[in-house]
């Protein structure tokens, strides 16, 4: 019997996503530990995180420098095959910089023959470290679960050894992945978890990195009082120790509490991004396009979004467009953070009435969360296209088809809310094509709906439409 890695719950074999928790399923987890775990994913897709990596260390080697290590490592590979020498941190080493060049494959081939030399010599600190790199690499292409499974194995050993260091930043990355999952509840837990032994072992640097990552959680969770004194802290110790870097993050990090805590505080936040722009720019020199990128697309979607409030169009779409370049930049295939992007232009173009513009985008932003399993997501994307096609392009049809894609999908997940004003609007349609039968059966089911969420007031006027409809069509209705 297999189990899902996220809610724990018998999932069949077949399945590519969990019934139960609607997570994607992408790969077997029941291979033995020292099987070779990855083969070749055409559909890997780059879904960077945006949370903290690799503990601030932006440190580059160019391409020239790479390769000539890799051609050192590989004769050293030979000299220590032929002599019989364990050679798993050489390829440990090798995979680094695979690595550091982005080549993802070769980065992974040379990790899982690292893991196999360390089972063998039971290497157990260097069998933990594979796994972890491992989970970030399979968490960067978008194979979580595998991504999950790699850190539950370096974390169970670091228990083992007692590794305190390692086994915070484990924690933190299981934190990060089920971030990036949606699975808020556990990403706090791993990242509590990790907090908590940091203060327990008085090791500030790893306090200070946790917490910002416990920062994203708790935005998610509108803990705005807690956010306030964890970015103070933050800034104070990342100015203190001139890390730049580490303030861009903090930057970021203030410029979306301002954004999410309203009007009164989006001068704020419009600087804070501003800034941010201002301090990547000092440090370009020394980062690679693929961090510089990764540092600036946030700061463009948000300043994107805040001249659109600001209705500034040139400045808004500029900004957009500018955000969705630079993970185009650093993404590899499709990113899920592009659909993001992508939803925010719709929007924009939806506001200045570019109603084919719009549902462009809203299609294209539909794809890349297809590609990740993110169901909610589809089927809100899907709503917003409905809604452009029944009260714009009027093309009622349209807006037929994509109310009920939406509706299968809401209606599965168990989102009255959303289904009960989708069977409202079909409802409305339907009126007005006069299909009588189909508009009471949608009211009826939305009502129903607004039953269960005790909404009296919604629920009030779909029987106000049901009463008006049976007093005009009595002959329509069978008892």
């Amino acid at each position: 019997m297999k189990y899902c890695p996220f809610c724990k719950k018998p999932i069949e074999q077949y399945w590519t996503y969990c019934r139960n928790c609607n997570k994607p399923l992408i790969t077997d987890l029941g291979n033995e530990l020292n099987r070779r775990v990855r083969d070749s994913h055409d559909e890997a897709s780059f879904y960077t995180n945006n949370i903290e990596e690799d503990y601030y260390d932006i440190n580059i080697l160019d391409d020239e420098v790479v390769e000539r290590e890799l051609n050192e490592l590989e004769d050293q590979l030979a000299e220590s095959e032929r002599f019989g020498k364990n050679m798993g941190d050489l390829l440990l080493k090798k995979a680094s910089l695979f690595y550091k060049k982005r080549d993802f494959p070769n980065a992974l081939k040379n990790l899982e023959l690292a893991l196999e030399n360390f089972l063998d010599e039971k290497e157990f600190l260097n069998t933990a470290i594979c796994h972890n790199e491992l989970g970030l690499i399979h968490e960067e292409t978008g194979f979580f679960d595998q991504a999950i499974y790699h850190f539950d194995r370096a974390l169970i050993i670091l228990e083992d050894l007692e590794d305190i260091k390692k086994k915070i930043q484990v924690l933190n990355n299981l934190g990060n992945v089920y971030y990036l999952i949606n699975d808020l509840k556990s990403s706090y837990k791993y990242y509590q978890k990790a907090l908590n032994l940091t203060e327990k072992e008085n090791l500030e640097l790893d306090a200070i990195k946790t917490s910002s990552n416990l920062v994203e959680i708790l935005i998610s969770l509108k803990d705005y009082d807690r956010v306030t004194k964890i970015l103070k802290n933050n800034l104070e110790f990342f100015t203190k120790t001139n890390d730049v870097y580490g303030i861009i993050q903090t930057r970021i990090k203030y410029g979306k509490l301002y954004y999410y805590l309203g009007e009164e505080n989006y001068d704020q936040s419009y600087q804070s991004f501003t800034n941010v722009l201002e301090l990547v720019d000092t440090i370009k020199n020394q980062i690679s396009i693929f961090i510089k990128k990764k540092l600036e697309w946030e700061s463009f979607l948000y300043l994107g979004k805040l001249h659109l409030l600001w209705d500034n169009d040139s400045e808004a779409e500029h900004y957009l467009l500018n955000s969705l370049e630079a993970i185009r930049t650093f993404g590899i295939r499709e990113n899920v953070k592009e659909g993001i992007v992508l939803e925010t232009i719709a929007k924009f173009y939806s506001l200045k009435g570019e109603d084919n513009k719009a549902v462009d985008y809203y299609s294209y932003s539909t794809e890349i969360y297809q590609k990740f399993g993110d169901k909610l997501k589809i089927a809100e994307m899907k709503y917003e296209i409905a809604k452009i096609f029944q009260n714009y392009i009027q093309n009622e049809q349209k807006a037929i088809q994509y109310y009920e894609e939406a509706l299968e999908i809401f209606e599965s997940l168990n989102n009255l809310k959303k289904a009960a004003e989708i069977r409202n609007d079909l409802g409305d349609i339907y009126v007005s094509k006069e299909l009588f039968d189909l508009a009471l059966t949608n009211f009826i089911m939305a009502k129903k709906f607004y039953a269960e969420l005790e909404d009296e007031y919604n629920k009030n006027l779909v029987l106000g439409k049901i009463n008006s409809l049976k007093e005009t069509e009595p002959n329509s209705f069978r008892p």
